[in-house]
Formats: structure tokens, C-alpha cells, sequence
């Protein structure tokens, strides 16, 4: 101990010790920059983790992840792994004594075979930019969160995030075929496979998607791809007395057998929130918005059958002229999260329910509303019953009344046959409830598969699963 760290805690001295380390190894991309490490503490869902991480490593390849790994085994150090920080469930937040491990600059398309409908990539690849890079190629990749633009393919894979195409195209488990995987302790495991069928052995790939962070360090990812849509696309919009008549008109949708690509709901203060944020026109007062949009050769004839449903049931509906009016429209619906944050600090919570629950369960919030006093904005990926109920507050702190009446909107959800999350993941926000879903045995066995993978407990502790 020299004369210059005698002052310091045994935790400081083992922090610094631990920087030394990754410096040596990866020099300058390890970031200690202030407002670094404190960007690092959060994500979207307004949670931050307590204290500052030690460092922000910016990874730029498979080496620099495992080179982290192996120093955060040796000095048994929480390792946090991080995308482009959009998450919804404080599940990529890095807090006190932690290393937050970033893949946003492993952000490379290494192969694009459009005759095996396939594409390898970097985990850092914004969704937008990915698609963009594809069109070239007459391929896309489904997932389609309303954050695109802003979210990584891995956070997308260590969320199982959804997004508006769900319904007809599929979820993350369904467009992934392989990751690449750094474990704990450095191993990196090429899971999965480039075939369209696999059955060798346990299915590890789809058991890493939607684990956030817990099992490894999603470094690559083999991606099903589709041919471009032919065809054209049709927007069109609905309006509704209430929420509850525009949610039976979605239900009716679905069972209709018409399978529109996006159905997605606004209730009335969400949508005049947007159009606050937007300057469009003041909606009519308490009316909730269907956005719908078909695609592909028959998208005009499934347009005009989903709007006399959506007519049938009581709505006004419009019709995009173009394909620049049907964006506009869509717009709208991504602009959800930017016009809560106008309100006051929200919390956007995320539980699913079978589609034909969906009126059932906008009545729940309703009578939550009212047992507690708090006004929920809530949008729905209608075609697949994924609800996002927002709960706005003021200040850096959730209220306990605003956990309370969580709570009770997580019951709910569960009693209509719903789960707590389609799509956001448990994180911290949600781990309190993960047991009353899955049961003690079944989150017990969960947990011990977890250590498997990470027998130390140093990859994002804390998270998904409590004590």
C-alpha cells in the first residue's frame, strides 16, 4: 500500500485495481468520464441504479468482451451489459462497484445471404439502420419496436422486445436463428444455428432471448430474414367513443380473420398528449385512435374488410391517401413516450393478455384509475393484446401509491390469463412479482439455470431475479 491509497476503503482500493487491470487491456476504451458513468445508471424507464459504476467499457469487438469478462471473473466484479441504454425496466442500469459493459459500437452487418433469408450482425446495429442496410438486398427484419430508431438488435434480443408488427410478423424469438455468446468467464459459444430447422439438443438460443443479460453477453446474432413485402400499404385510423369501444372493435379485427401487419390503440389522454407534442388538432374529447395498417398484394381488399368492421363496431374511420400520410399517422403512435415525458416523469409498464381480454383488461385500469386516484394513459399493440399502461408522476421517485396501484394492474393482467411483460423484460422494476407468476418451484429451477451460466453471480446482479 502506497502513501497515496492508504486513505482509501478496501472497496476503493479493489475498484482501482480492477480499473488498472481493464486499462492494461483496453486502454482507452475504458471510459470513467463523469458524465459517463452517470448516463450509465439509467435507461428509459426513469429508474437509476445507486452509486456510480467503476467504468463504462466500450467494447468494439468479440476480444475486448472477453477480455472484460476474465478480469471481472478473476476480481469477481459485477459486469452490466448495455446496448443503446432504451430499455424500459432499469435492466441494463450499472450502479456502484459495476463494470457497465456497452456493445453500441459492435455495430457491424458482417454477412447478408438474402438466398438463405439470413443475416450475421453485431449486437450494437440500431433496428432502423439494419433495415436500411437491407433494402438493398430485398430483405427486411421484422422486429419493429416504436423505438427503432433509437434501440440496438442485441437489446432487443436480451429484452424479447416486440414492437408493432408482432401479430402478423412474429416476435424476436421468431427472427432469431443463433447468438453468439460471451459466458462469464470469457467462453464464447456460437448457439443455434443457419438452417431454418434445428432440433439438436436444448433449444439454448431461444432460453438467451429475452434473459437481459443474465446468461452472457449477446456479442452476434444470426437473424431470420423475409423477402420485402410486394405489394402496397394501407394506413387507416378509427375513432372511437371510449377506449373500451375501440378495444372490442380491435378484438372484432382479430377474429374476423383479417390479419392486419400493425393494430395499435390509443386511449383518450394518450392521444391528446401526442397531439399536444405533434401541434395537431385537438381530438374529440375522450376519443380513443385505432391505427391500422395491411400490407402486401391484398392489402387494399384487407383494408376495406377491416374498416367496415371497424365501422360495425361503431367507429369513424379515415383512410391515408398515400404511403406519406399512412408514416404520419404512424407517427402518432411512436411518439407515445416523448409525449409522456411532457406530462411528468412516466412510468411505462407493460403486461400482456389474451387479444379477446383486451376490453376486459381497459376496463381493469379504468376501475385502477378510479380506486386510486390516478389518471393511466395507456396505448395497446392491439393485434397481439400487449397494453403499455403509463403512470405519470412528478419528481425522480415513484410514488407508493403508483406501485400500489402497479401492483394491482399486474394482478389483473395475470387473472385474464396475461403475463407481467411482452416485451419490456423484468429488470428491477418487476423482479417483486416474477415468483407470483411463475411460482416458487418454477422460479427456483430458473434461477438454477442462471447459475449454470454464471456460476459467480456477476452478470447483471440483481436483475430479473430477487431474493
Amino acid at each position: 500500500m502506497t502513501d497515496e491509497t492508504a486513505h482509501l476503503t478496501p472497496s476503493q482500493r479493489a475498484g482501482d485495481d480492477v480499473l488498472a487491470l481493464l486499462r492494461a487491456e483496453l486502454g482507452a476504451r475504458v471510459d470513467t468520464a463523469p458524465a459517463a458513468l452517470e448516463a450509465a445508471r439509467a435507461d428509459k424507464s426513469g429508474h437509476a441504479a445507486e452509486g456510480l459504476p467503476l467504468a463504462v467499457v466500450h467494447a468494439a469487438s468479440v476480444a475486448d468482451v472477453q477480455a472484460v469478462m476474465r478480469i471481472a471473473t478473476a476480481t469477481r466484479t459485477p459486469v452490466v451489459p448495455r446496448g443503446a441504454g432504451t430499455g424500459l425496466a432499469g435492466g441494463a442500469n450499472t450502479g456502484g462497484g459495476e463494470i457497465s459493459l456497452s456493445v453500441r459500437a459492435m455495430d457491424r452487418v458482417l454477412e447478408v445471404r438474402p438466398d438463405d433469408l439470413l443475416a450475421v450482425v453485431e449486437p450494437g446495429i440500431l433496428n432502423a439502420d439494419l433495415n436500411t442496410h437491407l433494402e438493398s438486398h430485398g430483405v427486411w427484419w421484422a422486429p419493429d419496436p416504436a423505438s427503432r430508431a433509437i434501440s440496438t438488435v442485441g437489446g432487443n434480443i436480451a429484452t424479447g422486445a416486440g414492437g408493432l408488427l408482432c401479430a402478423k410478423y412474429g416476435v424476436v424469438r421468431d427472427a432469431v436463428l443463433g447468438v453468439d455468446l460471451v459466458l462469464a468467464d470469457g467462453l464464447l459459444l456460437h448457439l443455434g444455428h443457419r438452417s431454418v430447422k434445428g432440433v439438436t439438443g436444448l433449444d439454448l438460443t431461444s432460453l438467451v432471448i429475452g434473459s437481459e443479460g443474465t446468461l452472457g453477453v449477446v456479442v452476434g446474432a444470426t437473424l431470420k430474414l423475409r423477402r420485402l413485402v410486394e405489394g402496397e400499404r394501407v394506413t387507416l385510423t378509427a375513432l372511437f367513443d371510449g377506449v373500451r369501444a375501440a378495444a372490442v372493435a380491435c378484438a372484432a379485427v382479430t377474429a374476423s380473420g383479417v390479419q392486419p401487419a400493425i393494430m395499435e390503440l390509443m386511449d383518450a389522454t394518450s392521444l391528446a398528449a401526442v397531439h399536444r407534442l405533434l401541434s395537431l388538432p385537438t381530438p374529440p374529447a375522450g376519443a380513443a385512435q385505432v391505427t391500422i395498417q395491411t400490407d402486401g398484394p391484398v392489402a387494399v381488399d384487407e383494408a376495406r374488410a377491416i374498416a367496415a368492421v371497424l365501422e360495425a363496431a361503431g367507429g369513424r374511420v379515415s383512410v391515408a391517401a398515400d404511403a406519406a400520410e399512412g408514416e404520419e399517422l404512424l407517427a402518432v403512435r411512436r411518439a407515445m413516450h416523448p409525449a409522456m415525458e411532457t406530462l411528468g416523469t412516466p412510468l411505462i409498464e407493460d403486461v400482456s393478455v389474451p387479444r379477446s381480454a383486451l376490453p376486459d383488461m381497459f376496463d381493469e385500469i379504468a376501475r385502477i384509475e378510479r380506486q386510486y386516484g390516478l389518471v393511466i394513459p395507456a396505448v395497446a399493440h392491439a393485434g397481439d393484446g400487449n397494453l403499455h399502461p403509463n403512470f405519470v408522476f412528478e419528481g425522480p421517485e415513484v410514488p407508493p401509491v403508483v406501485w400500489e396501484a402497479a401492483e394491482e394492474l399486474f394482478r389483473a393482467a395475470l387473472a385474464l390469463g396475461g403475463t407481467l411483460t411482452g416485451e419490456h423484460g423484468i429488470g428491477v422494476l418487476k423482479r417483486r412479482w416474477l415468483a407470483e407468476e411463475l411460482g416458487d418451484d418454477q422460479w427456483a429451477l430458473q434461477r438454477d439455470i442462471a447459475r449454470v451460466f454464471d456460476p459467480l453471480g456477476i452478470l447483471n446482479p440483481g436483475k430479473v431475479f430477487a431474493p
